[in-house]
């Protein structure tokens, strides 16, 4: 969406005092609606029947001030996660900063895929490679309480993140570690699911300078050898990590389906899958530890 932050309001316009209701329709023309609201929501510490219910409230000076550069700062492209802070996750609201992905809807399909790997009754390993924000390790955690996962992130300030997300959460079996996929796991440790969201989009990719993807830390979004050195890196490797039986679920580009698949086969893993999402795109794929694995799976 192209916004022309020419149309938003001059500070020495604004004039004092102004309502919501006002706020939303005379200064938010530029913007989505939806994201406006998120936006005064956020401004206001409310939720959104607070705005409908209190369309008359008037505006601080100091929060009409807040919400018009927030309005300018969406205009020029910024993402709204990264405004207010804070963005929903399958049931889940978690903190979101520029040192994280933003957890997007093809993220939540490999949340549902694992969920339905792991029985609720059973003290199931979990294993999430690259965590980010940590929203697939926690809403696991929160939605499995007895399994206990593992979240893993080459990045420090992305693992404080995931920290603060899991103590919001009040999820205390999760376990975070820094490192480069699995260079800092246990020798010998095994798990039941393994789960990845890795970066899988090649250098120089021309969605690398659209949309929210301008703002949000290379290091997620970029992989070597045309966006599959990291996928590539996990499949190989990760029947090492695996029980008899375990899974490896993926979340890959719009066009990496078919060659997941093909990785996953030639890495020995049976069951192999693909899901799509609402759009009718592939963007999950897994695989199951099997009996002719070229690593053995125990």
């Amino acid at each position: 969406m192209t916004i022309n932050s020419n149309h938003l309001p001059e500070q020495a316009n604004i004039r004092h005092p102004i309502t919501v209701g006002e706020a939303l329709q005379n200064w938010a023309k530029q913007i989505d609606r939806l994201e406006a609201r998120w936006m005064l929501q956020s401004v206001l510490a409310v939720d959104a029947a607070f705005l409908v219910a209190h369309a008359d409230r008037e505006l601080s000076p100091d929060e009409a001030a807040r919400y018009r550069q927030m309005l300018a700062r969406r205009a020029a492209g910024e993402p709204v996660a990264y405004l207010t802070g804070e963005r929903g996750f399958y049931d889940l609201i978690l903190k979101v900063t520029p040192d994280v992905l933003i957890p997007r809807p093809e993220t939540e399909l490999l949340v549902e895929t694992a969920l339905s790997s792991i029985a609720p009754d059973r003290c199931s390993r979990v294993l999430d490679l690259g965590t980010g924000s940590g929203a697939i390790a926690i809403t696991i955690a929160k939605h499995r309480p007895l399994a206990q996962v593992t979240a893993i992130d080459l990045s420090s300030r992305a693992l404080a993140v995931a920290r603060a997300n899991a103590q919001a959460q009040a999820v205390d079996n999760v376990t975070f570690v820094q490192g480069d996929w699995y260079a800092n796991l246990v020798a010998g440790e095994k798990f039941d699911v393994i789960v990845a969201n890795p970066p899988y989009i090649a250098e120089g990719d021309p969605h690398l300078a659209q949309g929210d993807l301008r703002f949000e830390p290379n290091l997620a979004l970029v992989a070597k050898h045309n966006g599959w050195d990291c996928i590539r890196q996990i499949i190989t490797h990760a029947e090492a990590y695996l029980h008899r039986d375990g899974w490896l679920l993926l979340e890959h580009g719009y066009d990496q389906a078919s060659a997941c698949r093909e990785l996953l086969e030639k890495s020995g893993f049976v069951s192999i899958f693909s899901r799509t999402d609402l759009a009718g795109i592939e963007r999950v794929s897994g695989g199951q530890c099997g009996s002719f694995s070229t690593a053995e799976c125990l």
